[in-house]
């Protein structure tokens, strides 16, 4: 039901395509039903399938869905959400633009009952709310943050099929799978690889073993409505060979069990995420068997921008300050979207921010992890800050890395202009919502409108991105690596990232990538048997849903959550 609400919500988001080719007659909403159980039944739908994308007052991921039925006929809809593919080859104008604009075409949904798709459109024609109105700030807002397009590179890096990981969508719907991060344990045993549907896979011969079911260790496990819900992260210790010890975080209902970070009583609460410490009777053994631990739990305003990655810092060593540390990247839980921007950028909320703990100490508030005393806010603690912060003001911190060097780098997916990376130190501030990226956003206001920094932006103290581009080039960055193996020369020194629904792939040299300076970025290209293919054509869907990862050895693989495959960089040409 998601991929229906995400049809209608596109519809909304041409509107002026609409409105231009309407012959002056309003929709017809005799049709849609005004019975309070049907509009309820239609409530339940959407805000499971469709809230963490959606909501009525402005967009988010998807377009806000206010007003929709005032434009589009229920009978239109209902007749391209079935067959979208028959409708633009009828040669509809909404449906041609629609084809036009997004260069893509919705599954047909011929087999979902009308039922339930009128009760969805019921629920969505009690939504007639204005969107968030243009103010006088709105009047300079800047139009093409980022107009020199990304130039394609001479790079082309040759890819190897590693492995196909088993479906677990129903039905063969795409995605295939959710792989969306590889990682490795310390004793280098090979790749481990999450599908966030529930399950943790090692790579055996390249070939997925199961390690851990998350289902079925946490009995209030859910992985709906998509959407980086589920399974989300996991991060071996660094002496897990000998104490045993695994870090996962997963989603649950909201209200589940009293949670540690709480939005309020009086707010809207979509999810639970958990973070949990699992410590394994056998570490050798190549499958997990062993307890559970929570260290805490927090509540989010809706199912998006989680606790989707936690990292230990892999360069620290036995004795370092930052050894067994544990960083926990949260995202702003779609807070902001929502219409309550006063949980991010805020020192006394989780939301926006990468915690830094001792998962072994018991010095935190709940007594279930520690602080460490070199966290930015402990000795600077002037009231209600959290200890636990390491850096904050991020919309949805998705990936941690360390380059070779000790720097620690952040992907941050941006909200409706701006993707970047950032050189992330204690304390530092990025921004999110007063900025996104290197521009200017009012909080309150239109979030798809960016402004030109203040001239007092100084006495912020904000720190911006080293690498990011806009919308014009992709929707969603998809963290990478600095290319660390010895196997491929030509990727030596550089970052290697992309954009997660596209599958463009992208690099900046790390030598440009500098404090206070914008790196510049490049467009590469990948072949299979020696012919260069997109990874659209490789996966065979518009919708790639590429991730990244690297191995023990520094060599890099290409996810590609569309398919379930794996592929490795085996060779690079720069001609």
């Amino acid at each position: 039901m998601k991929n229906i609400i995400r049809v209608v919500a596109i519809l909304i988001s041409i509107f002026p395509c609409f409105i231009s080719c309407k012959t002056g007659n309003s929709p017809d909403k005799n049709s849609i039903a005004t019975d309070t159980a049907t509009i309820a039944m239609g409530e339940r739908s959407f805000n499971h399938n469709c809230g963490s994308c959606h909501n009525f007052r402005q967009d988010g991921i998807g377009p806000r869905l206010s007003g929709i039925t005032k434009e589009v006929d229920a009978e239109w809809l209902m007749l391209f959400i079935h067959d979208p593919k028959k409708v633009i080859e009828s040669g509809d104008e909404r449906a041609k633009t629609l084809f036009a604009k997004y260069h893509t075409m919705m599954p047909a949904f011929a087999s979902v009952p009308d039922e339930e798709i009128n009760a969805i459109i019921a629920f969505l024609n009690t939504h007639q709310e204005t969107p968030v109105k243009e103010t006088k700030a709105d009047s300079n807002a800047v139009s093409n943050p980022i107009p020199k397009p990304i130039e394609l590179s001479n790079l082309t890096a040759g890819l190897e099929l590693i492995t196909q990981f088993p479906a677990s969508s129903d039905n063969g719907k795409l995605p295939l799978t959710r792989i969306t991060k590889m990682g490795f344990q310390p004793d280098k045993t090979g790749p481990f690889v999450l599908d966030i549907r529930g399950k943790l896979y090692r790579l055996s011969n390249n070939q997925p073993v199961v390690y851990m079911d998350i289902a079925t260790l946490e009995p209030k496990f859910i992985n709906d409505p998509g959407l980086a819900t589920g399974f989300g992260s996991f991060a071996f210790h660094p002496g897990f060979s000998k104490n045993g010890l695994l870090y996962t975080t997963h989603t649950e209902p909201a209200g589940t069990a009293k949670a540690d970070f709480i939005s309020g009583d009086s707010l809207k609460k979509g999810m639970q995420w958990v973070l949990t410490e699992w410590k394994t009777d056998q570490p050798g053994s190549p499958v997990f068997s062993g307890k559970g631990r929570e260290l805490f739990r927090a509540d989010m305003v809706t199912q998006m921008h989680g606790i989707q990655e936690i990292m230990f810092n892999p360069l620290s060593k036995p004795g370092d300050e930052d050894y067994g540390l544990l960083y926990i990247g949260t995202g702003d839980g779609g807070c902001v979207e929502s219409g309550y921007p006063q949980l991010a950028h805020n020192l006394s909320k989780i939301w926006g921010t990468i915690f830094r703990i001792d998962p072994t100490g018991r010095n935190s508030s709940n007594g279930k992890y520690g602080i460490p005393a070199t966290n930015p806010f402990v000795k600077n603690h002037r009231g209600n800050e959290l200890k636990e912060i390491y850096a904050y003001g991020f919309r949805n911190p998705h990936r941690i890395t360390w380059t070779k060097s000790g720097q620690m780098l952040v992907s941050n997916i941006g909200h409706g202009n701006i993707e970047s990376v950032n050189l992330v130190k204690a304390g530092n501030d990025f921004g999110w919502p007063q900025r996104e990226g290197n521009f200017a956003l009012n909080p309150s206001g239109n979030l798809n409108k960016v402004h030109p920094l203040p001239a007092d932006d100084s006495m912020y103290h904000i720190t911006y991105p080293v690498i990011e581009y806009d919308h014009d080039e992709g929707k969603a960055i998809s963290g990478g690596y600095e290319y660390t193996g010895n196997h491929v020369p030509a990727l030596k020194g550089k970052f290697l990232f992309g954009d997660i629904p596209s599958g463009r792939l992208f690099y900046s040299n790390m030598a440009d990538i500098n404090p206070g300076q914008q790196a510049i970025i490049k467009e590469w290209k990948v072949s299979v048997n020696g012919i260069t293919k997109s990874l659209t054509e490789l996966c065979g869907s518009d919708r790639v849903d590429l991730h990244f990862g690297r191995d023990d050895q520094g060599e890099i693989y290409i996810l590609t959550k569309a398919d379930g495959r794996v592929y490795k960089i085996i060779n690079a040409t720069l001609k």
